[in-house]
């Protein structure tokens, strides 16, 4: 699920789950197992297979799977956000097409990101669930308070130049080149001393990731009833129903 490279001493984590790399309980364990192996690395670039990057959290398991389900998957999805943003080298997201919902925190979790085709948004608003401490925290430490508000609140998603705009992406790339200006973004901040470069890195995340502990150490009770009546109550389908019907 996970194909692991190694370029020069930058590992190269591609995401490789189905089609479009959707996020259900296995792969979000997957990246919570295999990405923290990478610490020792110069930097890391984790991009995805195929057409997209991530198209974030497998709905139809969620509604298949139900409560039980959503008690199991909910953790493990903050596992994986962590995994990302916890790692004390560079990380530099490669998103090589759509990155929504899940797939947009992932790419938010990096120490940059760039974007080459797409569309990349935080829509959970408007499916019916809200953000676990995770991903919220992570939205506003990479866009900051004032566009993460309206990243959240309007669940717009953008194609790569308005990314750029929105603060969702740092810069875009052409499809051809994505992956040699990750890999060359990635040498540069591979290019500080690791020791130095890790320090910075958690004073620059600190707030963010007590807020999470102290947050998950809760077991975040009412995001769990809030999802698991969205699995139950039809409204995540009726999302769905209407995503397609709009294609």
């Amino acid at each position: 699920m996970i194909g692991i490279e190694s370029v020069d001493g930058v590992a190269i984590a591609r995401l490789e789950h189905g089609k479009v790399n959707v996020m259900d309980l296995e792969f979000c364990q997957e990246i919570a197992k295999v990405l923290p192996t990478l610490a020792g690395e110069r930097a890391v670039v984790l991009t995805g297979a195929g057409r997209a990057f991530s198209a974030g959290v497998d709905l139809k398991r969620m509604l298949d799977g139900g409560a039980e389900y959503v008690a199991a998957f909910l953790p493990a999805l903050s596992d994986a956000f962590q995994a990302v943003f916890d790692l004390p080298n560079p990380v530099v997201a490669a998103v090589n097409g759509h990155a929504i919902a899940g797939g947009a925190i992932l790419a938010a979790a990096a120490d940059h990101r760039l974007m080459s085709a797409g569309t990349i948004g935080v829509p959970e608003i408007f499916v019916g669930v809200p953000f676990p401490a995770s991903p919220y925290e992570i939205v506003n430490w990479a866009l900051g308070p004032v566009a993460g508000r309206r990243a959240i609140l309007t669940g717009a998603v953008h194609g790569p130049d308005q990314a750029v705009a929105h603060g969702l992406a740092d810069e875009t790339s052409t499809p051809e080149s994505l992956l040699d200006t990750a890999l060359a973004r990635a040498s540069v901040l591979a290019s500080v001393s690791p020791d130095t470069f890790a320090h910075t890195k958690r004073q620059l995340r600190a707030e963010a990731s007590a807020r999470i502990a102290a947050a998950r150490a809760t077991g975040e009770p009412e995001v769990l009833a809030l999802w698991t009546a969205a699995a139950t109550d039809g409204r995540i389908h009726a999302y769905m129903e209407k995503a397609i019907g709009a294609r």
